[in-house]
């Protein structure tokens, strides 16, 4: 019997090992596996929009379910009724930040990636390693600067020190254009193109998927910044939807079904701009690595 019951294990453990070697199998396990972890990334979001749907007092009773059990559009009421007006000062933000800091950083970029002066790699090293700098260290002389130009509770603090200091936006941009052929560049320059008409008309049109990248990220980090609006900013009208969402929460209550409907809305149009990026977004974050 021992015999037996040893041959019958052994013919499971080779069918099994077939099924492994089965591509369709491993490719089955592996969907499998994805979406178990995809269900688990996006638990969050289902409960920020199941308990936008909740009223007050269910969301204080079972705050831990997904499914309202009487849904309402009270909380999302309520959050149309404060965020429009933030809504314009983000996105007006949100603008200058992408728009300046595309120009900045791929205007360094490319000096960095093509253009041959005295010290550039060593200024790109010095330029990376300002990134090892926490934000939090230069925050006072920075507002005592700002103060004296007369730029507090101004949206000038918000934009022009991030579209001036584009690091990750430089450093990206760079790698794309070393990716680039230098073939190109050397047939404009013997048709008569000066540098600025090489990087204009060649180069720039070439690095849509890098510059699709630095923007997704430039607008996700500008439309998600609440330090920078509560240290520079104290008129109520100049405020942005980060501050917005901290009005539902008070002292002693939080408005939970405002504050996940205003939430929610608040999220939709970063879910808008990486749907129209997303395939530039992908081929410029693998195209950005094929060289150091």
């Amino acid at each position: 019997m021992s015999a037996l019951g040893t041959t019958q294990d052994g013919g499971r453990g080779t069918a099994v090992a077939a099924m492994l070697q089965n591509p369709k199998v491993l490719r089955s396990i592996y969907y499998a596996f994805l979406a178990v972890l995809a269900i688990g990334f996006l638990f969050p979001l289902f409960w920020m929009i199941g308990t936008s749907l909740k009223s007050g007092p269910e969301s204080l009773s079972d705050a831990t379910s997904v499914i309202p059990h009487h849904p309402t559009l009270e909380g999302y009421r309520q959050a149309l009724d404060v965020l429009p007006h933030y809504f314009l000062n983000s996105v007006k933000l949100a603008f200058l930040n992408v728009l300046g800091l595309l120009v900045v950083a791929s205007l360094a970029g490319y000096a960095f990636a093509r253009i041959k002066f005295p010290g550039r790699d060593a200024v790109f090293v010095v330029v990376l390693a300002s990134a090892l700098i926490p934000n939090i260290v230069y925050l006072i002389p920075q507002y005592v600067v700002f103060r004296n130009f007369g730029w507090v509770d101004t949206h000038y603090p918000l934009w022009v020190p991030r579209a001036m200091t584009p690091v990750f936006g430089t450093f990206l941009m760079r790698q794309f254009f070393m990716s680039i052929p230098k073939e190109l560049e050397e047939a404009a320059r013997i048709d008569g193109a000066s540098v600025f008409t090489t990087f204009y008309r060649v180069m720039l049109p070439l690095a849509k998927p890098a510059l699709a990248t630095v923007a997704l990220f430039t607008f996700v980090d500008s439309w998600n910044d609440l330090l920078g609006p509560l240290i520079f900013l104290n008129s109520p009208d100049l405020q942005t939807l980060p501050v917005a969402l901290a009005l539902f929460q008070g002292e002693f209550f939080t408005n939970t079904p405002g504050l996940m409907a205003a939430a929610t809305l608040t999220i939709i149009p970063i879910f808008v701009v990486f749907l129209l990026a997303q395939r530039y977004f992908v081929q410029g974050v693998v195209m950005s690595g094929m060289k150091g």
